[in-house]
């Protein structure tokens, strides 16, 4: 919920709004199975849909064209890190994108390029995933993270 209009709300009803979210649709993630486990998902939507994004004020500097997509979060079950869960969750999230319509898509990871980080905290995953799935970095955010961005054409279902 941390990236939807009423991420700032706290408590125990953020479970219900999530699911009311997804049956209302609008809610959007590509969802990784281990046979009948959910082991990971990436979150996605519009901008409207996810306006909340983190370095809100250093991404709000400049003139720049909002993006038709936003990818804002991944989650990987602990024991399923390093298993490529993550690239799995983007490339299907970038495939019902396609299947929505299409359109510039934007991200906003973290290069730990020299760095440990724990993958706990990578909320937004790595940046070299994002490069290899074909993501090219249009500014930075911070010492460490990036927007990047990637055109997805439209395909027929």
């Amino acid at each position: 919920m941390e990236f939807h209009p009423e991420g700032k709300e706290r408590g125990a009803h953020r479970r219900d709004q999530k699911e009311q979210r997804v049956r209302q649709g609008t809610a959007h993630a590509a969802l990784v199975y281990d046979a009948a486990k959910c082991v990971g998902w990436c979150q996605f939507g519009p901008p409207e849909e996810l306006p909340r994004i983190k370095h809100l004020r250093v991404y709000s500097e400049g003139t720049f064209a909002p993006p038709q997509w936003r990818i804002t979060c991944f989650f990987v079950d602990k024991d399923y890190r390093g298993t490529g869960v993550s690239s799995a969750a983007l490339a299907g999230a970038l495939e019902q994108i396609a299947l929505l319509g299409g359109g510039l898509v934007e991200s906003y990871p973290e290069d730990v390029t020299n760095r440990k980080v724990s993958a706990a905290l990578l909320y937004n995953s790595r940046l070299s995933m994002f490069e290899r799935q074909g993501f090219a970095r249009a500014r930075r955010l911070g010492k460490n993270h990036w927007v990047v961005s990637r055109q997805v054409p439209a395909i027929s279902p």
